[in-house]
């Protein structure tokens, strides 16, 4: 009979580190800025329909930035056209902009905070199917512009002076 092979048990040590890093929040975040892993959907190609990337190209920063002082202008030019005799016709924007000026704006500000996150989040999607979602944040943008410059020929048109 040939003797059974001797078992040997694992060592009770914990082999990992101490440290856990799932406790350093904002070290991660700093370090992950800096130091992104998800670049591109390349990783999985099979499951390139669903993806997040930690880098995101720099132009959508500007994009973002540019379309959050629009609305910031659109806010400020609106609250003079309104104190000009103006109507407000977003019907969203009616029931906070004769409330009060500063929840106006703040809810203004946040809700296209929000959707301009978002959208640069999912900037590599297509909307419907369709149009990539980035050119839709180009499009907003664009349309932006437009909104602010008729909101400025209105303040001219009207005879509103830009300060009191």
């Amino acid at each position: 009979m040939t003797p059974k092979p001797q078992i040997t048990l694992p060592s009770t040590r914990e082999r990992r580190d101490e440290s856990e890093r799932r406790q350093r929040i904002w070290w991660s975040a700093i370090y992950g800025s800096f130091n992104p892993r998800r670049r591109s959907a390349t990783r999985r190609l099979h499951d390139s329909r669903f993806y997040a990337l930690d880098w995101h190209a720099a132009h959508l920063l500007a994009v973002a930035i540019a379309i959050l002082l629009l609305s910031l202008v659109d806010a400020f030019v609106t609250l003079l056209l309104l104190s000009g005799g103006a109507d407000e016709i977003n019907p969203v924007m009616a029931t906070v902009v004769y409330t009060s000026a500063s929840v106006f704006t703040v809810v203004k500000m946040a809700m296209t905070g929000v959707c301009v996150v978002f959208m640069v989040f999912m900037a590599r999607y297509r909307f419907l199917r369709l149009v990539p979602v980035e050119w839709v944040l180009y499009v907003i943008l664009v349309a932006y512009v437009g909104l602010v410059a008729y909101e400025f020929w209105l303040l001219k048109a009207l005879g509103i002076p830009l300060a009191p």
